[in-house]
């Protein structure tokens, strides 16, 4: 179906109208998630995820609303099957090629007060063209803005949640792995990329991490490395097994971040979050990395991989995010799509 132009497109950059993107910890209005349908995304395993949604919705649903993508009668009619009974889920009738919503779905952006709500809506390509078709991912952003009135920037470039973290005051945490990737915006140089970050999220500051780890198709993806739980404080992936491809890569991104500041020039507090054992599945490295942990009202969304490691993520995150409850999740099975809880969601922040 065609995508209806939305009226409140706009040329004008947020940044300059006094938006930003929020820090995941701030409040939310509401968790957006796309229902899963695509079977070759969890190829010979795909009947354990709806019914993984379905519970990690309602666990969510006691902290705050959840929408879904759920376009398509076929999709629609098991989302409501499964989760449509429960009073603060929202289905939409909006199409999707695949559930990960972080990346195909729109920045929520925070406002002056009383300004309208807003959202960025990146290109997106299916990180480099990798799976193809994603013409209905790349138009999610336009129709939940169409949906929800919101007014709707548009910078013209590929961009996936996934790369980008906030500290919600000026502070853009990436790698260099995925931003700088031509098979992204092979037009745009450091410089360029940095520009857009500012103009269209509010960043004053923008901290480059190298490369990802291991089995990671999105080529780099911040929430599998590194994660703001505070305006100055970093968990980073370590892993401390001088065999494994990962421990360079990490142990480099680690100490890059120890010697950077934030958007103030004041020092990072930087905690190194264990890495599970890799898991393997017919033969293929899964990125499984306790940094894809997703923050909502009141609670935390951790990925449990029956490893040892599990508790002691469980353990540090609490630590660092005292005031929300630490909730653990089954993700092996996620973890066969290639992500887990912070791959599949994205938030909207309250208006201020």
């Amino acid at each position: 179906m065609p995508t209806e132009p939305s009226p409140f497109t706009t040329d004008a950059v947020p940044a300059a109208l006094g938006y930003r993107m929020a820090a995941e910890w701030e409040p939310h209005a509401a968790t957006w998630l796309a229902w899963p349908h695509k079977r070759e995304s969890w190829p010979d395993k795909f009947e354990p995820i709806p019914p993984l949604y379905a519970r990690f919705i309602r666990m969510l649903t006691k902290f705050e609303p959840v929408h879904v993508l759920a376009g398509g009668e076929p999709v629609m009619a098991e989302a409501r099957s499964l989760v449509g009974e429960i009073s603060s889920v929202t289905l939409h009738n909006i199409p999707t090629n695949d559930a990960w919503t972080r990346d195909h779905g729109p920045t929520f952006l925070v406002g002056p007060p009383g300004s309208p709500p807003a959202l960025v809506d990146w290109g997106y390509n299916a990180w480099g063209g990798k799976y193809p078709p994603f013409d209905l991912d790349d138009a999610v952003p336009q129709r939940i803005a169409a949906a929800t009135s919101r007014r709707r920037f548009e910078p013209g470039i590929i961009l996936e949640g996934g790369a980008i973290d906030s500290n919600g005051s000026g502070t853009i945490l990436t790698t260099e792995q995925c931003l700088l990737n031509p098979n992204r915006n092979p037009h745009l140089k450091k410089a360029d990329v940095e520009r857009f970050l500012a103009d269209y999220l509010g960043a004053k500051k923008v901290l480059w991490l190298g490369e990802g780890i291991e089995g990671d198709d999105t080529d780099g993806h911040i929430d599998e490395l590194a994660r703001f739980v505070g305006p100055r404080t970093i968990v980073a992936a370590l892993d401390e097994n001088h065999d494994d491809p990962n421990y360079c890569p990490l142990r480099e991104n680690f100490e890059r971040l120890r010697h950077m500041t934030d958007e103030q020039g004041r020092p990072l507090d930087v905690f190194a979050l264990p890495m599970p054992r890799p898991i393997f599945h017919e033969g293929q490295r899964l990125p499984v990395s306790y940094c894809n942990f997703y923050i909502a009202n009141g609670a935390a969304f951790v990925p449990q991989f029956n490893d040892p490691a599990d508790a002691k993520a469980i353990e540090l995150l609490g630590r660092l995010l005292p005031a929300r409850q630490m909730i653990g999740l089954p993700a092996r099975d996620l973890a066969w799509g290639l992500g887990a809880y912070h791959c599949i969601t994205q938030q909207e922040p309250a208006v201020q």
